[in-house]
């Protein structure tokens, strides 16, 4: 579609003589009323304008003014026969694109107009990729349309933008790094940083190097300075995920920072004052733990100023069709395949499995559908064979003997933790990662455990 392009000036064959000569390549409205030409602007979308700097008794910069006051983002081109370097600046200063002299030069005003086309172009292209990046930032696979998630949504939106600390709880896989993104990405802090840190994916003595920080020759392999997650963090959020696996002695470390608003990295005695948002995760029982001695009663205060529960997947089953849709769109999007549907029965069976490792399970699954499948429908033949079977958890009552764990009365209790650890292992094929999604313990937890109890491969 052309570019419309507005021509206001006071001189009636100025305006006809300009409408001739730009009719092939723009869309041209002329008037000679500057109020008519604000009504224009209401009436239909203008890209450019081309203005008189003097229309009868009309000031063309007060009239440039309230242009913009309507859309700051068409482009204004002043007209003028009276061009002096004061009337230019100032209309520049007040949001003109550019100006031109009269009388005027046709291919240089075409050549003016390109460039304005140009401009206009691409400044949409930069609205509709920030609007594009907004939206992937706000909403990505965090979807839902159940009662669960829209309460979930709702404290988001009247926590976003205050920095009092936040502690999410949840199952594994129930969407609780999407749920501190979401807070970050919508609130007062998402134009700073956002820090990840997951205390269970980093072995225990490299943990505090990397939230900390250190100096260089802090320790053996020290070579240089490294700033930590702290720092990196400052004037934005810092997500803990998995912070029921932080040690004790670390715990104890990461609560002064919290409480003084400072940190000093390993090896230095320089004090960095931090503006940080905290927001943790646990998929664990962290008042248990404080029972049983593993976690801080202080820290756990500090740190759950605000709790929010992420549902899992099996309380919220009526988003199912929402984000089994949305997985087979971004899947094939992602692989470069043509859009797939899925078959009856293979719906069925979606729509009917548990889904132990929640909506990560659920986009698991989809993911393995899409690469596998040959055809466009997507049949029950192409899902996992786990889902296809329907087999239930090895927790549940079945008549099938491989689904049951028989303890006797009075086994120790490290030796009924050793069982079903290596017969969940065994039921999922020593699949680690579903073994601990099932269990609900972190993937470093169970690799501890399975040396611990000397857990062989079966």
């Amino acid at each position: 579609m052309k570019p419309k392009v507005l021509v206001i000036d006071d001189e009636q064959a100025i305006c006809t003589s300009l409408s001739f000569a730009l009719e092939n390549d723009y869309q041209v409205l002329t008037t000679t009323d500057p109020e008519k030409g604000l009504m224009i602007m209401d009436q239909s979308r203008v890209d450019i304008i081309l203005l008189d700097l003097r229309i009868g008794s009309c000031n063309g910069l007060e009239v440039l003014q309230k242009i913009k006051q309507k859309d700051a983002t068409v482009t204004v081109i002043i007209m003028t026969a009276y061009a002096t370097i004061e009337t230019s600046i100032e209309a520049i200063k007040k949001g003109a694109y550019y100006y031109i002299e009269k009388p005027i030069n046709i291919e240089e005003l075409s050549l003016l107009l390109l460039r304005a086309s140009e401009f206009l172009f691409m400044s949409q292209q930069v609205e509709t990729l920030n609007e594009e990046l907004e939206l992937r930032r706000n909403s990505e696979n965090f979807l839902g349309n159940s009662k669960a998630m829209k309460q979930v949504f709702s404290m988001i939106e009247r926590i976003k933008d205050i920095d009092s600390s936040v502690l999410i709880t949840g199952e594994s896989g129930s969407g609780k790094e999407l749920v501190a993104k979401r807070i970050h990405n919508t609130g007062k802090r998402k134009n700073g940083p956002l820090e990840i840190l997951n205390c269970a994916a980093i072995p225990e003595a490299l943990l505090e190097s990397e939230l900390f920080g250190y100096e260089k020759g802090a320790f053996t392999g020290a070579t240089q300075s490294k700033e930590g997650k702290w720092v990196a963090a400052n004037g934005g959020t810092l997500f803990l995920d998995e912070i029921s696996e932080m040690p004790l002695t670390l715990q104890a470390k990461l609560l002064r920072v919290i409480q003084e608003r400072e940190v000093t990295p390993l090896g230095s005695n320089r004090k960095i004052n931090l503006d940080v948002r905290i927001i943790s995760a646990a998929n664990k029982n962290i008042e248990q733990m404080i029972t049983e001695g593993t976690f801080r009663e202080d820290l756990y205060f500090r740190l759950n100023v605000i709790p929010i529960r992420t549902p899992p997947l099996r309380e919220r089953m009526e988003d199912l069709p929402l984000l089994i849709d949305y997985f087979l769109k971004k899947y094939c999007r992602e692989m470069n395949k043509e859009k797939k549907s899925l078959s009856t029965s293979a719906r069925r069976l979606l729509l009917n499995y548990q889904y132990p490792g929640n909506v990560r399970e659920l986009g698991n699954i989809i993911e393995y559908a899409v690469a596998l499948s040959i055809h466009q429908e997507i049949d029950k033949d192409d899902l996992p064979h786990y889902v296809q079977e329907q087999k239930k958890t090895a927790f549940t009552c079945s008549d099938n003997n491989d689904d049951i764990i028989h303890i006797p009365l009075g086994l120790p209790m490290k030796e009924i933790e050793k069982r079903v650890i290596g017969e969940t292992l065994r039921y999922y094929g020593n699949h680690r990662q579903k073994t601990a999604q099932i269990l609900q313990i972190s993937e470093r937890s169970l690799r501890d455990k399975i040396k611990q109890y000397e857990i062989e491969k079966v």
